[in-house]
């Protein structure tokens, strides 16, 4: 379908779905409507991503719709209150299914012991349908109210198979109860199946409660997500400090926050000092010093100290408000297989109708003399045992603990399909700046021409000058000085290109190229050249003090490999992907980063769009690829990569345009999503293997294929306990992507 200009994309919760083909019914009313160019319906998590035109049709006309076929859509503008609404709702549905399972079951027992053990009781076929119609008519209603909506569209779903089923097994067994003579007349036995009905309901009732327990248990990583953030926030107003419902911040408030507490929105430190913990969103283990100008984020700890901080970015627009609103969206969205599964469930329970009917019509003509009876009871076990929602629920469920997996590891996926296809890639291209480097300049040598006493003074005269420095280079020498107090500068001047100058507690200094110092009279030593050459070598920037003509020391500057891109690049290498590195920086450079981080192919003083070009060309070679960067000029690669991937303190532009975003700075969650992927990608075949496997094992055997062989016919409940327990199965297995080690 079409995109709509001006369209608005939303993620609504829908009620009244019982099954996969439910969730298909939904989607396809929808998408029929005038003014929606797109549905994506999630069975598992009971929501519906919707695209529509404001102005051609609104969310109430939309759920007005909906209600016609028994469903809804949950209309809410403030989030926070339609996910409370839903929280209810489902609530509300657990308790009364939870209450339904429970009468039913007690109901069901004395149908059981009669009809299994009690048959001559007298008036126990009375009895068997007094408590049957109760069953059906108090805790199963919703079956047969949800199968005449669905039969007012022509359509069906599984409640059509439940009311079907325990209608006709009901119905057969009241016949017989009160015209036991029209089969005596014909010398058969009147035999009664209410136990069968009764007992079905009370099957499929506790499947759906098991199933509903375990659905909620897959969006665990989404709920600590969302409570992360506090309810209430400590402000001040014209002097005045009070505390207001998160959601009544606005942009510019001056938030007051206490040590232990979570801060509530992203800002700016105005006044005071701590540590913050920011383990939660960045993955790194050391809290991060907080002080006036620094910035702050939503959903981190403060730990020690107390500060006040404006409010910068509020409600949606926070780091971790736009991080939730990923992990919905991705756990909202459809892998590629699903769409295949969506068409199957969407035939499923017709044929199924279909297959039930066929069943009871071969039994007649060749059953022998119980024909009708066993006929009857193996259309209805056929209507029982087969199961769409195995199906429906095989691959949402997965992606969605596969989802929430990958966020509790700082791995922010923003849609199914990456997930899926990152499990085939076989070539990662790495950028270098701020990917697999710091993305800094930061001092990696420092070394003394002698060992003099005066090494502290001239460490404070160093740092004064390079402070008055606006130079890159300056701020990497000022941060590994670190020295708290400074030498007073007499007179400062640049020279571009070479180095600052200055004159500081009457002592003349040079900071510089080698060129810079010789210029100025500053005597080499061969030594130190010797040594500043070997790390030249190393494609690191060195840089000389100088003073009283002689040279003092010199420093290694480069942008220094992360910690764990090694590691990283070499837990690549073992699951079987080539890696190559690009950069515009210089050949010299581009071989000392990849020598040192592991990596055998990299192009040096590459442009964005040859980026983009490379990865074309390993795509015309039959190569899956995955890009990873972080800057703007990664952004065309990015794009055109079949999985791109952000670093998450890179541009937003490579974050808005990467599939998934590193939200830390450590390369080794590369390999973790990769790992990810496969064992998302295992579940959801796993789970699809058993659920076609349950159908086309069930059914047939359901049907009565094996009764001419050994004379087994399958019981209507043991079909009911069954179908109960495939889907459940299917939600646990996917559960288990829980417990993996990453």
């Amino acid at each position: 379908m079409e995109t709509i200009a001006d369209s608005k994309k939303i993620t609504v919760p829908v009620t009244g779905m019982s099954c996969a083909a439910c969730a298909v019914s939904v989607e396809s009313i929808l998408k029929t409507t005038n003014g929606v160019a797109d549905a994506a319906v999630n069975y598992a998590s009971q929501t519906v991503q919707i695209e529509f035109n404001p102005k051609e049709t609104a969310l109430p006309a939309l759920d007005k719709v909906l209600q016609g076929a028994g469903y809804g859509l949950i209309v809410e503008e403030d989030e926070d209150k339609a996910l409370a609404e839903q929280e209810a709702a489902l609530q509300e549905r657990y308790n009364k299914l939870k209450k339904s399972t429970i009468w039913a079951g007690v109901l069901s027992v004395p149908v059981v012991v009669i009809g299994m053990f009690w048959m001559d009781l007298p008036y126990g076929n009375y009895i068997m349908l007094v408590l049957t119609l109760l069953v059906l008519v108090c805790f199963g209603r919703d079956f047969f109210v949800n199968a005449f909506k669905q039969a007012r569209h022509k359509k069906a779903n599984m409640d059509s198979l439940v009311a079907l089923s325990t209608g006709i097994a009901f119905l057969f067994s009241s016949f017989n109860t009160f015209y036991p003579e029209f089969w005596h007349a014909r010398g058969l036995h009147p035999h009664v199946y209410f136990e069968a009905a009764s007992v079905i309901i009370f099957f499929i009732l506790l499947g759906k409660l098991l199933e509903e327990r375990a659905k909620t248990n897959t969006s665990e990583a989404l709920k600590k997500l969302i409570g992360l953030e506090p309810k209430t926030v400590r402000i001040i107003r014209g002097n005045v400090e009070s505390e207001i419902p998160l959601k009544d911040v606005l942009p510019g408030d001056e938030i007051v926050v206490r040590a232990g507490e979570k801060i509530p929105v992203d800002g700016k430190v105005l006044s005071g000092s701590s540590y913050v913990d920011e383990s939660l969103m960045t993955g790194e283990p050391l809290p991060a010093e907080k002080k006036a100008g620094e910035k702050v984020f939503a959903g981190t700890i403060n730990q020690q100290g107390s500060f006040n901080f404006r409010a910068e970015e509020v409600g949606k627009n926070t780091v971790l408000s736009q991080i939730i609103q990923t992990v919905q969206s991705a756990q909202g969205s459809k892998a590629p297989v699903q769409k295949l599964v969506d068409k199957i469930a969407g035939v499923f329970v017709p044929v199924v109708i279909g297959i039930s009917i066929l069943t009871f019509i071969l039994w007649l003509f060749f059953g022998g003399e119980n024909a009708v009876t066993h006929g009857l009871l193996a259309s209805v076990s056929v209507l029982v045992i087969a199961c769409p929602c195995a199906l429906g629920l095989a691959t949402p469920t997965a992606i969605m603990v596969g989802v929430g997996k990958g966020a509790g590891h700082h791995i922010l996926i923003r849609d199914a399909e990456s997930l899926e296809t990152a499990h085939e890639v076989n070539v990662v291209i790495l950028d270098k700046t701020g990917t697999l480097t710091e993305g800094h300049p930061v001092v990696t040598d420092w070394l003394w021409a002698t060992d003099t006493s005066e090494k502290d003074t001239h460490l404070k005269a160093v740092k004064a000058l390079e402070t008055r420095s606006e130079h890159p280079l300056a701020q990497a020498i000022v941060h590994y000085v670190n020295e708290s107090e400074t030498g007073n500068v007499d007179s400062f001047q640049t020279i571009t290109g070479y180095g600052v100058k200055g004159k500081v507690a009457g002592k003349q200094y040079f900071i510089g190229t080698f060129a810079f110092l010789k210029d100025n009279r500053i005597k080499m030593n061969s030594d130190l050249s010797a040594k500043a050459a070997a790390l030249q070598q190393q494609a690191k920037t060195v840089i000389g003090v100088g003073a009283d003509g002689e040279l003092l020391a010199v420093a290694a500057i480069a942008d220094k490999l992360k910690a764990t891109s090694a590691e990283a690049v070499a837990k690549l290498q073992v699951q079987g992907i080539e890696v190559y590195m690009l950069t515009g920086d210089n050949t010299q450079t581009a071989a000392a980063v990849a020598t040192e981080a592991g990596i055998k192919y990299y192009q040096a003083e590459v442009k964005p769009d040859d980026k983009m070009q490379f990865v074309k060309k390993l795509q015309a070679d039959g190569k899956i690829v995955a890009m990873v960067g972080d800057g703007i000029n990664d952004s065309q690669a990015l794009a055109q990569a079949d999985v791109s991937v952000a670093m998450g303190k890179g541009s937003d532009i490579a974050m808005d345009v990467a599939k998934m975003t590193l939200i830390t700075s450590d390369l080794l969650a590369l390999p973790k999503a990769f790992k990810l992927s496969r064992k998302t990608v295992t579940t959801i075949r796993q789970n699809l293997f058993w659920a076609f496997i349950y159908n086309l094992i069930g059914i047939p055997v359901a049907a009565g294929i094996l009764y001419p062989v050994n004379g087994f016919l399958l019981d209507p409940m043991i079909a009911g306990g069954a179908m109960a327990l495939s889907s459940v199965s299917v939600v646990t297995n996917s559960l288990r992507l829980r417990s993996i080690r990453l």
